[in-house]
């Protein structure tokens, strides 16, 4: 049976009740200021593999779309990443938080030791967003919903935990609180418009599922390479690579 709207998005905040990453023990660690140097360092490495290839999903997702008003409301999301004349973007905000660990932003930038995992992870969400439906793909992005509160108690811990965080290392969180809802405002809107039949719904459904596992595969990868059993892959950054002032000395 089709859900009504408000059951519907019910359920789909649901999913992020149950399933979003702000649940994952390595952000708890992180949050509480219980990571090492060398763990947020891992974490902003392949964090940003993550970040940088957003705009890239949207690209994709655009390149689809024959509605030329949507086309021009999905295209903010990539000028929030990648800047503009009067906006530096989202990546340009987390290299600047690379430097703040003790990072090389030139060695975070070439995603040279991003753990396999992650990049898998991502990979098959950019090949998601590229191949499903429109509907799937919009859905997917619902993660948004969930992401403000994670944003604030991000902010906060790091504030009270780590000498890195000030505004300036932080001002990509501090960013996305301010950016993000739109964005979901009208992904959401868009999703309970066209999910129309118990079928699209459970389409829609299962693609925030898929985008939920998406991150939290990610800080899986994270925290066994780097937590426990700390086996780090072949490949992947080892604490003391690229860090800031290495190339010259």
């Amino acid at each position: 049976m089709t859900q009504s709207r408000e059951d519907f998005e019910a359920r789909l905040r649901q999913i992020g009740a149950e399933r979003y990453h702000d649940k994952h023990p390595f952000h708890d660690m992180l949050h509480g200021g219980d990571c090492t140097p060398d763990q947020v360092r891992a974490w902003v490495i392949n964090r940003y593999y993550y970040q940088h290839s957003i705009p890239m999903k949207d690209a994709a997702f655009m390149s689809r779309l024959e509605d030329p008003a949507m086309r021009k409301i999905w295209r903010s999301r990539i000028e929030d990443h990648d800047g503009t004349d009067t906006n530096e973007g989202g990546i340009k905000r987390w290299l600047r938080l690379a430097e703040a660990v003790g990072l090389d932003r030139d060695y975070v930038a070439s995603t040279d030791g991003v753990l396999p995992a992650t990049k898998f992870a991502v990979d098959a969400y950019v090949r998601f967003v590229r191949e499903k439906s429109l509907l799937e793909a919009v859905a997917a992005s619902l993660t948004e919903l969930f992401a403000p509160k994670i944003h604030k108690d991000r902010i906060a811990g790091l504030l009270k935990n780590y000498d890195f965080a000030d505004d300036s290392s932080l001002s990509y969180f501090q960013n996305r609180l301010k950016e993000a809802p739109k964005d979901v405002a009208f992904g959401l809107a868009w999703v309970l418009d066209h999910a129309d039949t118990q079928e699209k719904q459970d389409a829609a459904a299962k693609a925030l599922e898929f985008k939920t596992d998406v991150l939290w595969s990610q800080l899986d990868a994270l925290y066994s390479a780097y937590v426990t059993p700390a086996r780090i892959p072949p490949g992947a950054w080892q604490p003391g690579e690229g860090l800031a002032g290495a190339k010259a000395a």
